[in-house]
């Protein structure tokens, strides 16, 4: 929505601004708009995985390359004042934020929270000297595979052995303390994965109170083990194109034609995009991120959805992207994040 994204560029709303900075460009002929883009200093990544990575984010250009050089040649210049070395992106404005732009699968509707980026877009920044760094799968699979299929029966019944093993659903009536438990077991699952970058307290609630406002907690687990948090998945019902039937605004001149068109779009949905599922080291290899899996298919189920998305997985990640397919899956869409030197 139009509101999300001024709360994204805003200093005062967006955590990340109170760690880390961005500078916005725009650029212009005459009077029109034409591309855009920004520049990110990001100094919780450098912290996490060292170096001097420069970042850009929020790209939309034309389909011209004097007027993408000339975006990149300033995202650059600010960069190297900071003293970066390497430009990697669009990242906008961290790796737990939508990042990438689509290389396969134009014909695909982009799932919620997932980046759309015109065909062209790979041609043109080549063109201004970037190369592809890191390659993002978006897999499709159907709902009663991931409950049915013998492999996920199989793992989930091992995983179901582990000694005070409890899966349960996300208590929104104790949401400050279940997004806490979350944060921790997301910077602790995820922090040896490419790109992972710390989310802090605050950027953490923020993003929780987007993902609430669209959330079902039969959707969002958590496994314990004696009561400890030991694992997690997250998954939303995708409503992009309720989004995309409310044309980005819920109102206009302040009638609620927007926010009537999203609920009509919103009942006929009937997919589901798993956002995140972590395991702590400890309990990996044991079947527990299937069993999550297994569950969240089966209240999936419930809600009327046959299709997830699983994205986004790297495509350097062969364990993941083997159990995936062993379930079923298929990769609908591919997605990039391209990098050069400064």
């Amino acid at each position: 929505m139009r509101s999300d994204q001024r709360r994204l560029i805003s200093r005062r709303d967006n955590p990340f601004f109170e760690t880390g900075d961005a500078h916005l460009f725009l650029a212009r002929r005459g009077r029109e708009v034409v591309g855009r883009i920004a520049a990110v200093d990001n100094p919780a990544y450098d912290a996490h995985h060292g170096g001097r990575q420069g970042f850009f984010g929020l790209f939309d250009c034309i389909d011209d390359v004097e007027v993408a050089r000339a975006l990149f040649s300033a995202a650059a210049k600010w960069l190297r004042e900071r003293g970066h070395s390497r430009l990697l992106g669009p990242v906008n404005f961290t790796t737990n934020e939508e990042c990438g732009i689509l290389v396969e699968g134009f014909d695909q509707p982009p799932a919620v929270l997932m980046p759309y980026t015109p065909p062209y877009y790979p041609n043109l920044l080549e063109a201004c000297g970037l190369a592809s760094a890191v390659e993002l799968l978006a897999w499709e699979i159907g709902v009663d595979n991931l409950a049915e299929a013998p492999r996920a029966q199989r793992l989930a019944r091992y995983a179901a052995r582990i000694e005070g093993l409890r899966v349960r659903s996300v208590d929104f009536r104790d949401f400050d303390a279940e997004t806490a438990r979350l944060r921790t077991l997301y910077n602790t699952a995820w922090k040896d994965n490419w790109g992972f970058c710390p989310a802090t307290e605050r950027e953490f609630a923020a993003t929780a109170q987007l993902m609430r406002r669209v959330a079902r907690p039969e959707l969002l687990l958590i496994a314990e083990v004696h009561g400890v948090p030991a694992g997690f998945s997250l998954v939303l019902p995708d409503i992009a194109p309720a989004l995309r039937a409310a044309g980005g605004r819920m109102h206009t001149w302040g009638l609620p034609i927007g926010l009537v068109k999203y609920w009509r779009a919103a009942r006929r949905v009937g997919r589901t995009r798993v956002v995140a599922t972590g395991v702590l080291p400890e309990y990996r290899s044991r079947g527990l991120d299937t069993l999550l899996h297994r569950e969240l298919a089966k209240a999936a189920r419930k809600l009327g959805c046959s299709t997830a998305e699983v994205s986004w997985v790297l495509a350097g990640n062969e364990p993941a992207n083997r159990a995936v397919a062993m379930l079923g899956g298929r990769v609908s869409k591919r997605y990039a994040l391209y990098e050069r030197n400064l």
